[in-house]
């Protein structure tokens, strides 16, 4: 073995860097949790061993968690997760029908708010979800008769994480939607040519059957970014409430009740294991990614 790395020197010198701060602020950080999740730490004193105890906390006791964090989070993934994936898809699939000059500008259009997340937020979401009758959304309901009084759309427990979910599909075309249309336009065209001649005859056969079974890779990229994006979604629900935790804990996240007892109020071990939960939670999520979209090959 020692004999082929020595061979191979000048390959794992090129890997050298990447190899150094994965291990520095992926593993390290990933196994210190690992540690810290069976430990009491409030970041002063030792760390005191205490075993099981967060982790039977965390799923018997702490009714904060078991009646807001996670199922919030599960609502606001299974919404957000598959839906934002399919809008990328889909989104990709039409813009990859348009002319090339075109397809550039649009493309670009619909990337650009996955990079101007926080300038999007203070200038076209707050203003339109305003809870006034000068918001753009109430304004534009209450002049059409939709609605009678204006609606508190970030400050009202039961719309704030519909309000949540709507910002987040808004901003998760990122680099699954890249990922989808380059592959997309890669598929080669003969193959199209080859599925007419043996009986497809409209384009939604053409994406069943060539499109999404040739793109698998980018469709398994595409799945992996939207659950990492979704699961790690924690500060959308203060920004748009401006208040924390959120009105009657209705957007309260995983995310969020990590840095509640991370950060405010310093018991680090219980947060190091509601993280290695979420941890968990995404490592599962990622294997069934895998199992739809990944080959033998990946």
């Amino acid at each position: 073995m020692w004999n082929r790395v020595w061979s191979a020197r000048t390959s794992y010198l090129f890997i050298a860097p990447f190899m150094l701060c994965f291990i520095a602020f992926i593993v390290v950080p990933v196994l210190v949790a690992i540690g810290l999740s069976f430990t009491y730490y409030n970041a002063i004193e030792t760390p005191q061993f205490i075993g099981w105890s967060n982790f039977q906390y965390l799923i018997s006791q702490d009714l904060l968690f078991l009646k807001y964090a996670l199922p919030n989070t599960f609502k606001f993934a299974v919404i957000v997760g598959p839906g934002g994936y399919i809008a990328a898809f889909l989104l990709a699939w039409f813009v990859s029908l348009l002319g090339s000059k075109l397809r550039k500008w649009v493309a670009l259009a619909i990337y650009t708010p996955s990079l101007t997340v926080g300038v999007a937020m203070t200038i076209i979401w707050l203003p339109m979800l305003s809870g006034d009758r000068i918001g753009y959304l109430n304004s534009l309901l209450l002049n059409q008769g939709l609605i009678d009084v204006p609606k508190l759309w970030v400050t009202d427990p039961l719309l704030l994480m519909n309000s949540m979910i709507a910002v987040t599909l808004w901003s998760s075309m990122g680099v699954g939607f890249l990922a989808m249309l380059a592959g997309i336009l890669n598929i080669d065209p003969i193959l199209y040519e080859a599925g007419r001649i043996d009986g497809i005859r409209n384009k939604l056969q053409e994406v069943w059957y060539i499109t999404i079974p040739s793109m698998k890779p980018q469709m398994l990229f595409g799945a992996v970014m939207a659950i990492v994006t979704t699961f790690k979604t924690g500060a959308i629900g203060i920004e748009l409430s401006g208040k924390n935790p959120t009105p009657e804990y209705s957007g309260h996240l995983i995310v969020n009740h990590i840095q509640d007892y991370g950060f405010i109020r310093f018991e680090m071990g219980y947060a190091a294991a509601i993280s290695v939960f979420l941890l968990l939670l995404m490592y599962f999520s990622n294997k069934l990614s895998w199992r739809l979209f990944g080959t033998r090959e990946d």
